[in-house]
């Protein structure tokens, strides 16, 4: 059986590099911190970590056991908060992770419907794109994660399943995507056809979202120029509106800021399905499922 407190004195010595930094944030001496060390690698049997120069460096195992640890301290840490607030030692408590669009439409809005709810719920909200949110998630230092995935109608198989490694999704919203231009002078609305922005510069933003701009123009029959990239939403509606080129974004980012020198045309069959994940078997902490149902809420236009 693993020792937790030398896991946690290992997940310390990976985080920073250094047994020395690793001693100060655990408040513990430097030799105890080597003697753990050396009792985890005696009970695995296996070399954990190597020296390199004044620091160190783990093994090939160390990094496997390390990643390990850390999900594993991190949701003994959630059991104890959950624990913490069933047996009535606090209100509640859940830590919520969502990317930037998010937080600034559907998570506000939320928050300001739970409080009103569920007075005393200690909400905790933290920025994180979807792979940060999900590994937040599975190592247990937030309780729900809203992540995105997109989905071309006709073209994917079937929609997207966000369920992976001990994860289980709810469907929040799905919402359209948009090809956006520069407004022009006339008012007219563009046509809704990737193809006929094939010698145009695009802006690409973050790597998933990259990903799927590259596979709409692939099948409307052309690879893009990407010739700006940013993940700031807002950048990037001020980059078309100086007339420096045209991208596609979600309504999430729209609501939550528009550029008046754009154009947003809904592109068919373009969706962006956005889930409320949470960890484990259910059922979830009674604050998570109250966060989760507010989310839903705000997003369907039935609550507006």
């Amino acid at each position: 059986m693993l020792d937790v407190t030398r896991l946690r004195v290992l997940v310390a010595v990976a985080r920073h590099g250094s047994v020395t930094a690793a001693a100060r944030e655990l408040n513990y001496a430097q030799p105890s911190i080597s003697h753990h060390l050396a009792r985890l690698e005696a009970e695995t049997g296996s070399r954990l970590l190597e020296r390199v120069g004044r620091g160190v460096r783990l093994t090939e195992a160390g990094r496997l056991l390390a990643e390990r640890a850390e999900e594993i301290i991190g949701r003994l840490d959630a059991a104890e908060a959950e624990l913490a607030a069933h047996v009535g030692l606090s209100e509640g408590r859940v830590r919520l992770a969502a990317f930037p669009s998010a937080l600034g439409t559907l998570v506000p809005a939320a928050a300001a419907r739970l409080e009103a709810e569920k007075p005393g719920i200690d909400l905790m909200l933290t920025e994180a794109e979807p792979p940060e949110a999900l590994r937040m998630l599975r190592a247990g230092y937030v309780d729900v994660a809203l992540v995105f995935q997109h989905y071309q109608e006709g073209v994917d198989a079937a929609p997207p399943d966000p369920a992976d490694e001990g994860t289980r999704g709810r469907l929040v919203l799905d919402e359209p995507v948009h090809l956006v231009t520069a407004a022009g002078t006339n008012g007219a609305r563009p046509p809704a056809d990737l193809a006929a922005y094939a010698t145009s510069r695009w802006i690409a933003g973050c790597e998933r979202c990259r990903s799927y701009l590259l596979r709409q123009c692939e099948h409307a029959g052309f690879t893009p120029k990407i010739a700006f990239t940013t993940d700031d939403y807002v950048a990037v509606q001020a980059l078309v509106a100086a007339g420096l080129g045209v991208t596609t974004l979600p309504g999430l980012c729209l609501a939550a800021a528009r550029h008046p020198g754009i154009c947003a045309t809904p592109l068919p069959g373009a969706r962006r399905h956005v889930f409320a994940m949470t960890y484990g078997q259910p059922p979830d902490p009674a604050a998570s499922t109250r966060l989760i149902n507010v989310l839903v809420k705000v997003a369907s236009p039935e609550s507006a």
